[in-house]
């Protein structure tokens, strides 16, 4: 029935899987739940050691760093049963019924992959994390309304219901090995073949957010990642607003102007992304500046 893929990196992840495992246990359905450790040799595994004790739950430990979609492709290859329930290690059900609702929609649909959501936090943290929040809430934190009109453009892995079989055959380029920009590489492929995100109300909440300068830090790293991808023959498929104005400033050879603009003004901008205040119209500028900066 379900397998339930964790991929984690210095994390706790065991009241996330006490959590799981409590819910898959009301239902009586055959499960298993695969958590793997992408080689940080952090101390919080110690704790995650304590998966094994369960049955039919596995915690492994890759020897060295795959990244996330190779890992993720890794515990796929592991996994016993014909769906997989793709989360991030850092994320918590909002609902006691969460895994419920997931197997209601595989009997009722004959869709093959399926987005629950995510949500953030309503109170403001701390100014060092703000970035990561507004970010977070703005441009991630979608109505169903809003999710269902892109349906691959706006789905993320980190809350994906998955057929095994159509992973196997789609699973995430193992060329990409860096952070970012994997989700909507891997949706395009499948937005390629016909094969269409469902959007069910069943969000999970964000919980760990990453400070404002390790977030600026991981998008430059994502960007990165998205200039390999621009050099892909999926490319246009993929509904990013930055390739798209990218190509724009290309037509009218505005990318190094553009790239030199971003370079003077960098510090002003990261100042106000590292406020308490942070602007994501500068966010998008810093983001669209770095890019150009890649491709000039």
């Amino acid at each position: 029935m379900l397998s339930i893929l964790i991929p984690t990196y210095n994390y706790n992840v065991y009241p996330l899987f006490l959590e799981l495992k409590q819910q898959a246990d009301c239902l009586g359905i055959a499960y298993e739940i695969l958590v793997q450790d992408d080689a940080s040799l952090s101390e919080l595994n110690i704790e995650n050691e304590n998966i094994n004790t369960n049955k039919n739950c596995f915690f492994f430990v890759n020897k060295s760093n795959l990244g996330r979609g190779k890992n993720i492709n890794s515990l796929a290859k592991k996994a016993k049963h014909n769906w997989l329930l793709i989360l991030d290690c850092d994320t918590f059900p909002t609902q006691n019924n969460f895994i419920k609702k997931y197997i209601t929609t595989i009997t009722n649909t004959d869709h093959r992959v399926i987005f629950g959501g995510i949500e953030y936090e309503k109170g403001k943290p701390k100014k060092e994390k703000l970035l990561r929040w507004v970010y977070g809430n703005k441009r991630e934190s979608l109505s169903l309304k809003t999710r269902k009109e892109k349906p691959n453009s706006r789905a993320l892995t980190s809350n994906l219901l998955i057929q095994k079989e159509l992973f196997i055959k789609n699973p995430f380029d193992n060329a990409i090995t860096k952070y970012g920009y994997e989700d909507l590489y891997f949706l395009a492929v499948l937005e390629t073949k016909g094969i269409q995100v469902c959007h069910i109300d069943n969000p999970t909440l964000h919980l760990n957010l990453e400070t404002s300068v390790l977030f600026l830090d991981k998008t430059k790293t994502a960007l990165e990642n998205l200039a390999f991808i621009a050099d892909s023959k999926i490319i246009n498929t993929i509904d990013s607003k930055i390739i798209t104005t990218h190509r724009l400033l290309k037509k009218i050879m505005l990318v190094k102007s553009t790239s030199y603009i971003f370079q003077k003004l960098e510090s002003n901008i990261r100042t106000n992304l590292l406020s308490e205040n942070p602007s994501l119209f500068l966010f998008d500028l810093y983001k669209l500046g770095y890019y150009c900066t890649l491709k000039k």
